[in-house]
């Protein structure tokens, strides 16, 4: 993984966000560029991270990965294309026009699998009764309970982008709040304070290499 992540990073950053949709919102038998069609203005997945919500609007590099939307359900049926999503050959051209599109100038990477996330037991079953047996949407409850839901569409993304700003700044400043138990206990695990505060300086250099030049003056004052 940390392999992986490296090949997303550049310009001195180092992190990435997970993100994912699980299970990807697909309507049961909608095609694929119906279901990202309907995502044109944010895209369908969550971060991951404990941090506060945050829309995504940009990012620098993602690898994004696909899996359980079939074959048969991935292109529209025949006729005058709706959308450039719906006038692509494959799945996973689908899929790199949505990202270009949400995403212009990153660098993206992208892959459409076919086999589905399997949900049956021990897979824990917190599923929504709006689910079918392979995890797409419904209009109405199934009868049968969430227990029933045997696999999920699923999306999941790593992305270097500016949220990372945030977090990492948030975390700096967590961390410089003054909190003489939580510091105590650091220093008598053996670490100087020297290299604490050293180290707080390298996450605020790190959290700067995210920036974007928009929206970043409020977390750069916060952080001061």
């Amino acid at each position: 993984m940390m392999h992986f992540a490296d090949s997303l990073t550049f310009s001195g950053r180092k992190v990435v966000a997970a993100w994912a949709a699980l299970p990807f919102p697909a309507l049961s038998g909608s095609s694929l560029p119906d279901i990202l069609s309907a995502h044109q203005q944010d895209v369908p997945w969550k971060l991951l991270s404990s941090w506060r919500e945050q829309k995504v609007s940009c990012c620098f590099a993602q690898s994004v990965v696909l899996r359980g939307i079939c074959q048969e359900k991935a292109i529209s049926c025949l006729g005058q294309p709706r959308s450039p999503l719906h006038s692509c050959e494959s799945p996973k051209q689908v899929l790199q026009q949505f990202l270009h599109t949400q995403f212009p100038g990153a660098f993206s990477t992208s892959h459409v699998l076919q086999q589905p996330c399997d949900t049956r037991p021990p897979f824990p079953q917190f599923f929504s009764p709006l689910l079918t047996r392979r995890g797409f949407l419904l209009d109405k409850a199934q009868a049968y309970s969430s227990g029933g839901v045997e696999s999920i569409p699923v999306l999941a993304a790593l992305q270097s982008c500016p949220v990372l700003h945030s977090l990492l700044s948030g975390l700096c400043r967590e961390l410089r709040a003054p909190s003489v138990r939580r510091c105590s206990s650091f220093f008598t695990a053996g670490v100087e304070q020297d290299d604490f505060q050293e180290a707080l300086e390298e996450l605020k250099t790190l959290s700067q290499c995210y920036e974007t030049g928009f929206g970043a003056s409020e977390d750069e004052a916060d952080s001061d």
